[in-house]
């Protein structure tokens, strides 16, 4: 048992010192001594735990994408929780509401990974172009159910592309997160949740009535 929790807590400092290193540096320029030096480990350990640094890569994205994939899920399942106990049976507005705060509060505590994320999924001549697209699927497919949720027990809107709106809601969070910690770190998640909720409910047009 003991073993198994020091194995996973290498890991975990493997993963947090793989990923801040190549957002601040780029893949290739960073090497397996300075993540094993960052993580405080022998470079041994490194390759024992993912063969290649590659495949640490690989693994990190993974990760940290289903990471994200469970904070979006438990923000949704608390969000259906709350509204049950009020007797609010309106659908999935405030479901995907819950999920774009705990999409801006992930970034917050991990802004490194959505960073590396956004750097690598342009690059599609890399190897690992298969797992960035495992990733996005994992992350979009949770935003993707609630979407289906909110316009049961009709289906979807014809005129709603369900995929690509999932797609477009996760890209918006991930490129204004990552300007939010770059150009205006001084706001807080509360904030940037509230400015982003009012725009993806149509306020800024008027589309969703008065603020």
């Amino acid at each position: 048992m003991h073993s198994v929790t020091r194995w996973n807590a290498t890991r975990q400092r493997l993963y947090e010192a793989a990923v801040t290193l190549i957002a601040e540096q780029g893949f290739s320029a960073t090497t397996v001594d300075e993540i094993a030096e960052r993580a405080g480990v022998a470079k041994g350990t490194v390759y024992y735990n993912f063969t290649s640094k590659e495949g640490l890569l690989e693994a990190l994205l993974l990760h940290g994408a289903e990471q994200l994939a469970t904070s979006l899920r438990q923000a949704a399942d608390g969000a259906k929780r709350r509204a049950g106990d009020a007797g609010d049976t309106g659908g999935a507005g405030g479901t995907l509401d819950a999920m774009l705060r705990a999409g801006l509060a992930f970034i917050d505590r991990c802004p490194a990974f959505a960073k590396l994320y956004v750097a690598e999924v342009w690059r599609t001549e890399r190897p690992w172009q298969a797992t960035l697209a495992a990733v996005r699927r994992r992350v979009v497919a949770v935003v993707e159910e609630e979407l289906r949720a909110e316009a049961a027990p009709g289906g979807p809107d014809d005129r709603v592309d369900v995929p690509l709106t999932a797609s477009a809601l996760v890209g918006t969070v991930l490129v204004t997160a990552l300007d939010w910690k770059v150009f205006q770190p001084e706001r807080t998640v509360e904030e940037v949740h509230r400015a982003l909720s009012a725009l993806l409910d149509g306020r800024l047009t008027g589309a969703g009535g008065p603020a």
